[in-house]
């Protein structure tokens, strides 16, 4: 595939997609990069279900609810801009909102999406499509969160393997171009050292922790070089690491 620039937004009229159309717009600005906003119709004129009329005025609904969807989101993009110039275009695709979304021609420099969404005529960008999406996108995916859009430090999970590298690009990229820290988290646990009643300070679970603690900075370095400029801060705790990166 090839890549571009651009940052498309998946739109559904939603609250929580017209939150991901504020943030992405947001994000070109700090970018320089081209905005695309892109809503789905369910069926494709002309199929089998449009022979029999199984839904009168079906495709004319969906046509008309579509063009409102990304008219609504055009001028949400126009009042986040605050008079300052973007490259926006807009596209209507038939299918299902994560199909389309995973499907596009040229992989985006990243896809924002809403956390929730509608379900109607557009496909609906609901948890389940974020998270489809997020899952097999070939570019970073931003699920947005209604009412959370902000400039916090970026966190970055890191298991100290080769598979961290990517997401500590991105996430010392992010923190670069937003110009806050980084928060690298390792959540681990080793069940086979004994109960907690039995470890030592300076025995075999001392070791673990220490070989832990060196492999999260073997994970960092080098990255500090390029990113001369951000701020890092490495947390270790023993814990899941869901949790501890939700907290």
């Amino acid at each position: 595939m090839v890549a571009s620039s651009r940052i498309v937004v998946g739109v559904d009229g939603s609250v929580s997609s017209l939150d991901a159309v504020r943030w992405g717009t947001l994000e070109a600005l700090r970018r320089h990069a081209p905005l695309e906003l892109v809503t789905s119709k369910v069926f494709v004129p002309g199929t089998y279900a449009d022979a029999v009329d199984l839904r009168v005025g079906s495709f004319t609904d969906q046509d008309v609810e579509a063009k409102r969807v990304l008219t609504e989101a055009v001028d949400v993009a126009h009042d986040s801009a605050d008079g300052r110039t973007i490259s926006l275009d807009t596209r209507i695709e038939f299918g299902p909102a994560a199909k389309v979304l995973l499907d596009l021609e040229n992989t985006p420099a990243m896809i924002v999406v809403g956390s929730r969404g509608l379900g109607e005529f557009t496909g609906g960008l609901i948890g389940s499509v974020s998270t489809a999406v997020a899952t097999h996108a070939r570019c970073p995916v931003a699920v947005i969160k209604s009412g959370h859009i902000g400039d916090g430090p970026v966190v970055v999970g890191v298991d100290n393997t080769p598979n961290s590298q990517p997401a500590i690009g991105v996430a010392y990229d992010e923190a670069s171009t937003r110009g806050v820290d980084l928060i690298a988290v390792h959540a681990w646990s080793d069940l086979e050292l004994g109960t907690v009643f039995t470890r030592e300070a300076d025995g075999q679970w001392w070791d673990s922790e220490f070989a832990e603690n060196v492999s999260l900075a073997e994970s960092m370095a080098g990255w500090s070089e390029d990113y001369p400029d951000v701020a890092v801060q490495r947390v270790m705790v023993q814990d899941r690491p869901v949790r501890e990166l939700v907290h």
